[in-house]
């Protein structure tokens, strides 16, 4: 199928465990999601993330655009001023970005890692 759907991302239920993420002697995240397989574009990853409060670092080598449904955070990129995320904002970032996320109310976005 040409077309993938995603059917009420903002509402989904049963998201799977993807464990935790935190820092050291901070309180740990709960990070649940769906993955989306696209046939065809298997090199793709996309589907729904979902995070609890907490801080954590991300090192993810790839290129990623994600559309925020809920939640609050902020997100300061390595060397770069911090940038405050809300509901209903999109974000791209580049490949190789690395930084500090710091969930302040839990987010839930929907994803494309390229």
């Amino acid at each position: 199928m040409k077309v993938q759907q995603i059917k009420r991302s903002v509402a989904l239920q049963g998201l799977e465990d993807w464990g935790t993420a935190g820092l050291p002697g901070t309180p740990a995240a709960k990070v649940t999601g769906v993955q989306k397989i696209i046939p065809g574009s298997e090199a793709i990853d996309t589907g729904v993330f979902e995070c609890t409060p907490g801080t954590y670092r991300r090192s993810v080598k790839q290129a990623e655009v994600m559309h925020f449904l809920a939640g609050r955070a902020t997100f300061t990129p390595d060397g770069e001023d911090s940038v405050q995320i809300n509901a209903g904002d999109t974000l791209f970032f580049e490949a190789n970005t690395e930084g500090l996320w710091k969930i302040d109310e839990t987010i839930r976005k929907v994803y494309v890692i390229f």
